[in-house]
């Protein structure tokens, strides 16, 4: 096994879930009654937040509505796709 096949079999996973933990995170904020700090809340928050924090100093709330976890998930699904998409960079290293 090579070491972008190594790469890509970590990578892989690792975005697909701060996908879906970033998804999980934007249903949060429909419910702001939701106490983050308690299970199995602070298992989405935690591992987000320190990505949210410095965008929401650089993205401001869009009508009183936090964006950034929609910003950090087309961020994710675009490194995915470059990466390890069908035509991805670590896919087309791994055919060589």
């Amino acid at each position: 096994m090579t070491e972008t096949a190594i790469t890509a079999w970590i990578l892989g996973p690792l975005l697909g879930v701060m996908i879906f933990l970033f998804i999980f995170r934007i249903v949060l904020t429909w419910y702001p009654q939701v106490d983050s700090t308690r299970l199995p809340f602070n298992l989405i928050v935690l591992p987000t937040e320190p990505f949210l924090i410095p965008l929401r100093k650089i993205v401001p709330p869009f009508g009183g509505v936090d964006i950034t976890p929609i910003i950090w998930v087309g961020i994710f699904s675009f490194l995915r796709e470059i990466l390890l998409g069908q035509q991805g960079l670590l896919t087309m290293m791994n055919r060589v």
